[in-house]
């Protein structure tokens, strides 16, 4: 079925036909009408990238992220599409893992398919070598790019960020409030973000005049049962820590379960903080103080300024959002 066969069937030219699905204002309404209708019963469907040949735009954005499976990276990629389709754009997604390799190979493939831009969901996209994000600063010559929680600079790449490092400054600045003076900080990776997140640990304790000692932090992978070993293990080492900030729930949730296995009570002999918010917060027994990296207003944002670029309006190209802390029973706060 193509769209010599809508054309016949609806007794119209190939001309009016293309107009009604490049949504062309010069056609009447009886006539898109009639022109929908047999597309319809004919079951036809318009190849999109043919389409993109003769408007400079197949509606269509490219999506990457390291792994779909992650939670946090999971609700990114739903607001996302859920954005991109309110507008009328379709989206490929391509999950890339970690490997830089990886990451160039699937960026390559988007754009061969000639979409209008590119969404790199998630801060592990930036390379703490410059000369490793050259392949994105490239693609940004011609067409946009948007990073959602992460920094680059450069022409037509946009960002839209949590701002992390405010977000475990305050957290850890609390937990100094409420009578924590040893508070262990996991982390799960050196990412533009992780490295933020580190920072405000970091700059919260030297605020109040105290040390920062680097055996009260420790990369951990993301893993429950990791954090919770880790964390025994530190115990059993004989290091004393009150109070455990971690930069990601998964991690939290694993410090929770180390607190019972070690027999202290949450939050009288151990504060815990967790950070996204994401369901896993609220599954702990007790729930998790946590968070809320906004990741819904990241991504609307991220969508609408994109549309703004399209648009020719004059967008910021880096937009940062504030993140909130939800107090739970793992504190004392």
């Amino acid at each position: 079925m193509n769209i010599y066969d809508v054309s016949e069937k609806a007794g119209v030219s190939i001309a009016t036909v293309s107009r009604v699905l490049n949504g062309n204002p010069n056609v009447s309404d009886r006539t898109r009408s009639r022109v929908l209708k047999v597309m319809d019963e004919l079951g036809y469907t318009p190849n999109v990238f043919a389409r993109g040949l003769g408007l400079g735009t197949i509606q269509t954005v490219g999506i990457m992220c390291s792994d779909s499976s992650d939670p946090y990276l999971a609700h990114a990629i739903y607001y996302l599409e859920r954005g991109l389709k309110d507008y009328g754009y379709d989206s490929i997604l391509c999950c890339t893992g970690s490997l830089l390799d990886n990451k160039r190979q699937y960026f390559d493939l988007l754009r061969s398919k000639k979409v209008d831009a590119i969404i790199l969901a998630g801060s592990k996209f930036i390379e703490p070598r410059v000369r490793d994000n050259g392949y994105i600063l490239e693609a940004a010559r011609e067409i946009p790019i948007m990073l959602v929680n992460g920094f680059l600079e450069g022409e037509n790449i946009y960002s839209t960020l949590c701002d992390d490092r405010m977000a475990t400054y305050k957290a850890t600045r609390e937990l100094l409030q409420s009578g924590c003076r040893q508070i262990l900080y996991l982390f799960t990776s050196f990412s533009y973000s992780g490295t933020c997140k580190l920072k405000g640990y970091r700059d919260a304790l030297t605020g109040q005049g105290l040390s920062v000692r680097e055996d009260y932090i420790h990369h951990c992978p993301k893993d429950i049962l990791a954090a919770r070993e880790l964390l025994l293990s530190l115990h059993e080492s004989g290091l004393h820590f009150d109070a455990v900030l971690t930069s990601d729930d998964t991690l939290a949730v694993g410090a929770v379960k180390y607190a019972h296995a070690a027999g202290r009570r949450i939050p009288d002999d151990l504060s815990i903080v967790g950070y996204n918010n994401s369901s896993y917060a609220v599954c702990t027994d007790p729930e998790l103080t946590s968070i809320d990296s906004k990741v819904e207003a990241l991504c609307t944002t991220t969508i609408n300024t994109l549309m703004g670029v399209f648009n020719g309006g004059n967008v910021p190209v880096r937009t940062t959002i504030a993140a909130d802390l939800i107090k739970r029973a793992t504190t004392r706060f």
